[in-house]
């Protein structure tokens, strides 16, 4: 799963190798997405790399090879062989992110079919990488064993990437989260960055700051001003199916 964003600059890269031979500069991704610095176009590369849709060449600056396409973009290039089609148009994809705290509306713990279990609301995919947008669906649920749980509000998340592998939590696992603003530090949390990304660290408070630490030497740790991350939940659980 990709946010906006890292399917426009995909599309773009995928494009702009076919026609030219050559990945585009950063400038140049960074106009074609009409982002405001440079900043954004790494934090897009570096999850794009994560998901393993690229792979940046080494020795190489800014050089990357696009090596695989989500499916809308393979059944485009499939038509594309046979007749010739338009560009791509970017649609399709239309993430709802979760801004803010969850609020009371939001649907809480039903009880389930079993005594001993109860049915979490499944909020989509978070990922374990690059923060992904955390999509709320309420028409998901999941049973989850109710001694995993306190007496709070939970919920339950898709992980998505690789980069708490180190603390037991793999790609396509299933998280469960209590619900909370504050947590203590080294806690596994989902953390809200700028009101629009949210993403699945491990917390660490240095000084003033707020640092979001992945579970994976491949990944570095980020490092935020308080006021630029909001704490929804803590990891209390994970399912895994074999």
């Amino acid at each position: 799963m990709l946010t906006r964003k890292q399917h426009e600059l995909l599309l773009f890269i995928h494009q702009h190798l076919q026609k030219n031979g050559v990945s585009p500069s950063f400038d140049e991704m960074k106009e074609a997405l009409a982002l405001k610095s440079k900043s954004g176009i790494h934090r897009l590369i570096t999850g794009l790399e994560e998901r393993g849709f690229i792979r940046r060449l080494p020795h190489r600056a800014r050089a990357v090879e696009v090596m695989r396409l989500p499916n809308d973009i393979e059944a485009a290039n499939q038509s594309h062989e046979e007749a010739p089609a338009p560009a791509v148009p970017r649609t399709g994809f239309a993430p709802k992110v979760i801004r803010g705290g969850f609020s009371s509306s939001i649907p809480g713990a039903q009880a389930g079919g079993d005594s001993e279990a109860l049915q979490l609301p499944l909020y989509g995919r978070i990922a374990a990488g690059t923060p992904i947008e955390a999509l709320r669906d309420y028409s998901n649920y999941v049973d989850v064993p109710a001694a995993l749980m306190g007496t709070g509000e939970h919920y339950a998340l898709e992980v998505d990437g690789d980069s708490m592998i180190d603390a037991g939590i793999l790609d396509g696992d299933t998280v469960v989260i209590e619900r909370c603003e504050t947590a203590e530090n080294g806690a596994i949390v989902v953390a809200l960055i700028d009101n629009e990304e949210a993403t699945l660290k491990r917390l660490r408070r240095k000084g003033g700051a707020v640092a979001l630490e992945p579970a994976n030497k491949a990944y570095e740790t980020r490092i935020f001003p308080p006021e630029r991350v909001t704490i929804q939940g803590r990891l209390v659980g994970l399912l895994r199916r074999y």
